[in-house]
């Protein structure tokens, strides 16, 4: 069918643009973790994804030709190199967050800042006009003058914390707009971890896990499905032939040659065999040894 004449082609290309994605965010995930080299990190972590690739497609395809210990090793260097790869996918999602979020996080220690910084102010203006209050209190009915004193003397204090608290508010507002604007790139983060009540690093950490869990390996999974197709497509093109009944068509079609027979003045048609190669048979073709 038309269908299954291109479905090899898609899943060829789906391993190949999978793995190749895998391949570059782990190179680059890697050689931002080991930035002193990363030139040779590249080229190294570059190496080993092209081997892990064509090894697990030789493991595949002479599984059973193949000596048990090399069979292991082969097995644990894929399975070692997807962990690789996957630790570098997680270096590089997680390099990529945090620069998204870096201005996000220092307006966010801000804003932190200055809601303490307004909570000490309210308490401290709390504390003076209680402070005002115990001290008129304290004065007898018909000391008045001396209440009054007393308030002109808290009332610049007073104010002067009015004036801070207000300054402080306006910073707060002024933080909150900007939050707005450089959360834009983290926005979906945000929500989620609203929605389940918890922070952004854990939600990102979550998604980060799903993708890690399914990138690589299914790249592997995809590259081994593709040689499946491969091995199903050529059996259809080339299917298992007999040895032994292809060589006795060839014998059929080999020219005959006449001879003279003594004793005989008639020609007399006479087959004859001539040996005939076959690497299936080995040397020498019929009874060759």
């Amino acid at each position: 069918m038309e269908r299954d004449k291109y479905f090899r082609y898609y899943v060829g290309l789906s391993a190949l643009f999978i793995a190749g994605s895998a391949a570059f965010f782990s190179v680059f995930g890697l050689s931002k973790l080991f930035a002193g080299a990363s030139l040779s990190v590249i080229i190294m972590a570059g190496s080993l994804e092209f081997g892990k690739i064509i090894g697990a497609s030789f493991l595949y395809r002479y599984w059973n030709r193949i000596h048990n210990w090399l069979k292991i090793y082969m097995t644990i260097g894929v399975v070692t190199l997807v962990l690789i790869t996957s630790a570098g996918i997680f270096g590089f999602l997680s390099n990529a967050y945090q620069g998204a979020t870096i201005e996000f996080e220092k307006e966010s220690t801000k804003l932190l800042y200055k809601e303490d910084r307004l909570s000490q102010l309210e308490e401290d203006k709390i504390y003076l006009k209680e402070e005002l209050e115990l001290s008129i209190a304290s004065l007898p009915d018909n000391y008045i003058t001396a209440k009054r004193k007393l308030r002109d003397d808290y009332n610049p204090k007073v104010l002067e914390l009015n004036d801070m608290i207000l300054n402080v508010k306006q910073d707060i507002s002024d933080l909150k707009v900007e939050l707005v604007e450089t959360g834009v790139d983290v926005g979906p983060a945000i929500y989620l971890a609203k929605v389940f009540n918890t922070n952004i690093d854990t939600v990102v950490k979550f998604f980060i896990f799903i993708l890690i869990f399914v990138f690589d390996p299914m790249a592997v999974s995809l590259v081994i499905a593709y040689n499946r197709v491969i091995e199903d497509t050529v059996s259809k093109v080339r299917p298992n032939i007999d040895p032994a009944l292809e060589l006795k068509k060839k014998i059929k079609k080999l020219p005959k040659k006449k001879k003279l027979v003594k004793d005989k003045p008639e020609i007399v048609e006479v087959e004859e065999v001539i040996p005939v190669v076959d690497a299936s048979l080995g040397r020498g073709g019929i009874g060759g040894r």
